[in-house]
């Protein structure tokens, strides 16, 4: 599997700080730069949309327009139908866009004005309405405009950014456009790849404009795209005298009655993994046909705190929380698994208890997906999804460690390390399990050596592309957490 060097994700200060350079230090006008992302556009409708597709340019009132203006007058150069609608009077336009819609006029374009409806003959529609300054809802015609734009049966083109997406926490400004592809300037955005981000963004396209790269060496980016997990020397061959013993001994405490099949995703996915050992603390209701598929898993049930101590003594990192449910003899367990001061993975049922009585630890990994972490910080699922970043910033701070935010756009951090966003996954990760393979996989990885954060991060990014792997081949819907095992399997081990 081979390393790529992952991605900077940029905020909006920083995109600003870029341009900046550009004119002022490598010498660019800004006008030149407008035309090169005009160049951009046309080059992706042409290898997207080849021949004669009619296009309609939807065009605002700051530089986005202006890179539509652009875009419309090399449509028309080449020869391409090509229509403007402009929600801002030409003349109020300011600077290199005032100049970019003369441009086009003095040409013969013609500017029509948007009345609420788009033109049902065309083939493609042009997002160049708002840019990455956006901070407020839309309202009035801007609104109108984007819900027309969503509602019309064409593909949609964004200039840099959807309208109506907040550009640094992938936030939805009341509406905004779902595109099916959006071509970005400069830097990646970090709000086109977490939360609804994805939806409204489709593919992103990312044209650098000419700019040295050397000019972004100044601006570091705090959140960076992964492009594959960061396996280290577990990309390596096993040496030939390997033994069990060293790749660890992983212990999944969980599995309240009714709930053992989570417990038994979680072990199998770190047996998948590559751990030496797997043992199971489940409840003893269910403990002798827990593991009846898969006998590999030492499982055991345990009534008492004599028994979990037996089994904790041997672990060398503890997966705690799928299926555990919230009883008395959950909170009896996770309790007794703080107390041993074992490395954890916490997820699922685990996290809901500590949410009731909150610790900060050095030594542990959380998973929550965005219900989890509102109950963790006292808020909404709706709250952390509106800045996934905020929101893993306060978890990072309130309870230490490395923190893994899934959904959309998986995030991962850990203090004083560039934070690693997962584009990677798919709709179909939307069932029951997908959580309990990833907190396994985590155990495993860090069992068999890995850093906390790396095997997070790797983790992450694994479990992520099996499932983009097998989506790919029969489809998202109907996708099942154990379907991922034998792919991440594969994964682990194909050449670097």
């Amino acid at each position: 599997m081979p390393e790529t060097e992952d991605i900077p994700l940029y905020t909006v200060a920083q995109v600003r700080e870029l341009e900046r350079l550009a004119i002022d230090v490598h010498g660019l006008a800004g006008y030149e730069l407008m035309g090169r992302a005009a160049g951009a556009l046309a080059r992706q409708i042409a290898a997207q949309w080849p021949g004669q597709t009619p296009v309609c340019v939807l065009c605002g009132p700051g530089n986005n327009a202006g890179d539509g203006y652009l875009l419309a007058h090399l449509l028309r150069q080449a020869g391409r139908p090509v229509s403007v609608l402009a929600l801002a009077d030409r003349q109020r336009l300011g600077g290199d866009a005032r100049r970019a819609a003369d441009e086009y006029s003095a040409a013969g374009g013609q500017i029509g004005q948007f009345n609420g409806e788009l033109p049902a003959a065309v083939g493609l529609l042009v997002d160049a309405l708002l840019g990455v300054g956006l901070d407020r809802d839309l309202e009035g015609a801007y609104r109108s405009a984007v819900e027309a734009v969503n509602r019309h049966p064409a593909p949609v083109l964004a200039v840099d950014i959807p309208s109506g997406l907040h550009a640094d926490s992938g936030r939805v400004l009341g509406v905004a456009v779902e595109a099916l592809t959006t071509v970005t300037f400069l830097g990646h955005k970090r709000g086109l790849y977490t939360g609804a981000g994805v939806r409204c963004a489709g593919r992103v396209v990312c044209d650098d404009l000419g700019v040295p790269a050397e000019y972004h060496t100044g601006v570091e980016a705090a959140v960076r795209l992964m492009q594959q997990p960061p396996l280290g020397a577990l990309s390596a061959r096993r040496p030939a005298d390997a033994h069990k013993g060293d790749f660890g001994h992983v212990l999944v405490v969980g599995g309240a009655p009714g709930m053992a099949g989570a417990a038994r995703l979680a072990g199998e996915a770190a047996a998948r993994s590559g751990a030496g050992l797997v043992s199971v603390a489940t409840h003893p209701t269910h403990a002798a046909v827990l593991n009846a598929g898969r006998p590999e898993l030492m499982v055991r049930g345990v009534a008492s705190r004599l028994q979990l101590a037996a089994m904790l003594a041997r672990a060398t990192r503890v997966v705690v929380g799928p299926g555990l449910g919230r009883e008395p003899w959950s909170r009896r367990l996770f309790d007794q698994v703080l107390d041993s001061a074992l490395p954890l993975v916490v997820d699922a049922d685990a996290l809901n208890l500590l949410a009731a009585d909150p610790l900060l630890r050095p030594d542990w990994v959380l998973t929550p997906h965005p219900g989890e972490a509102a109950r963790l910080l006292g808020t909404s699922a709706a709250a952390i999804q509106d800045d996934r970043f905020a929101a893993l910033r306060a978890l990072q701070s309130r309870f230490g460690a490395t923190v893994v935010l899934k959904g959309s756009g998986t995030l991962v951090a850990a203090a004083e390390r560039p934070w690693r966003l997962c584009a990677a996954g798919n709709p179909g990760m939307a069932s029951g399990g997908m959580g309990d393979v990833l907190g396994g996989l985590i155990g495993a990885l860090w069992a068999q050596g890995l850093p906390p954060f790396e095997a997070a991060c790797s983790a992450v990014c694994l479990h992520a592309q099996a499932a983009d792997r097998l989506a790919a081949v029969d489809g998202e819907r109907g996708l099942l957490a154990g379907d991922l095992m034998a792919m991440v399997r594969r994964l682990l081990n194909e050449p670097v």
